[in-house]
């Protein structure tokens, strides 16, 4: 996120305009909680994980009211756009801001989900699944050179992208994900045949979301059906949400930041600027929510062909 608000800051300022940040998100707009800035202030920090402007919940915001004190703060300070960086629940607050009271908003995808519709890839994924894949990698040494069975959950509480490429970029022998719906029954014939082929250690990914239960669940179904092997659970948890972000997201949400500014001046309003096939697209924000984003079939098939 440190990477599209300096983007946005430097785009604004080299384009005639005045920026305004806010912290703590859709909370800090309401209680005023922002600050005009200059180029300087956004220097040295595009390589910094996290975002230094934070995030916060925002209960108050959900309401009519909420929102009213917010475009009151905007409009008090002469701001007339509003760039919002986020997913589904901060799009859908942008989307009723810019509706009840003709705040001109745009969205800029950030979930490390990947499971926004309108864009290819949303910032912080490609930093989630390098982080998930180096834990992977340390764990499968462990596996092999112990002779375990190793259950390693990752995010994705609705999508299984994170699960799926980490899957297959660290040579998973089983991936599950909430977009399949795998019963127990046949996780045990699946395992049972990758080990007998192997005859080694084993690696299954699974998203937090996957229908049996998560990887604590499944291991303690799968106990006695695999008790000759030492099982193990790992959840890596928010250790994926952190880290330095990858070159790829730096560019990524670059371009994002720096396109969200041009689209306001171009006259847009209520869109998500997303990346289709390496080109810029806008989606209107009230696409972008409550949707479902279909992970790539031909992904899935080539997991279980190299399993």
């Amino acid at each position: 996120m440190n990477a599209a608000v300096r983007a946005v800051v430097r785009t604004a300022i080299s384009s005639g305009l005045e920026v305004f940040a806010v912290r703590q998100g859709y909370k800090g707009l309401i209680e005023g909680n922002l600050k005009m800035v200059t180029a300087n202030d956004v220097s040295n920090m595009i390589q910094r994980g996290g975002t230094i402007l934070k995030s916060a919940r925002c209960e108050e915001f959900r309401q009519p009211e909420g929102r009213a004190k917010a475009a009151e703060i905007l409009k008090k300070n002469e701001i007339d756009a509003l760039i919002t960086i986020g997913g589904d629940g901060t799009f859908m607050g942008a989307t009723l801001l810019g509706k009840e009271h003709g705040i001109n908003v745009i969205g800029v995808p950030a979930t490390i989900d990947n499971d926004l519709v309108g864009t290819d890839e949303t910032i912080g994924y490609d930093t989630a699944l390098n982080t998930a894949m180096e834990a992977i990698d340390k764990i499968r040494d462990t596996a092999d050179a112990h002779d375990r069975l190793f259950l390693v959950e990752v995010m994705g509480r609705d999508a299984g992208f994170i699960a799926l490429e980490t899957g297959i970029a660290s040579g998973a022998e089983l991936i599950l994900l909430p977009e399949q719906l795998t019963h127990l029954d046949e996780i045990k014939v699946s395992l049972k045949k990758v080990l007998a082929e192997h005859k080694r250690s084993s690696l299954v990914i699974i998203a937090e979301g996957e229908h049996t239960g998560g990887a604590l669940k499944i291991s303690e179904d799968l106990q006695s059906d695999f008790s000759e092997y030492d099982m193990r659970v790992c959840i890596l948890g928010h250790i994926q949400r952190g880290g330095n972000p990858t070159a790829r997201d730096r560019v990524l949400a670059s371009r994002l930041g720096s396109s969200a500014v041009t689209t306001l001046i171009e006259g847009h309003s209520e869109v998500m600027v997303g990346l289709v096939n390496n080109r810029i697209k806008l989606t209107p924000l009230k696409m972008t929510f409550g949707k479902k984003k279909e992970i790539n079939y031909d992904l899935l098939e080539l997991a279980i062909m190299l399993r």
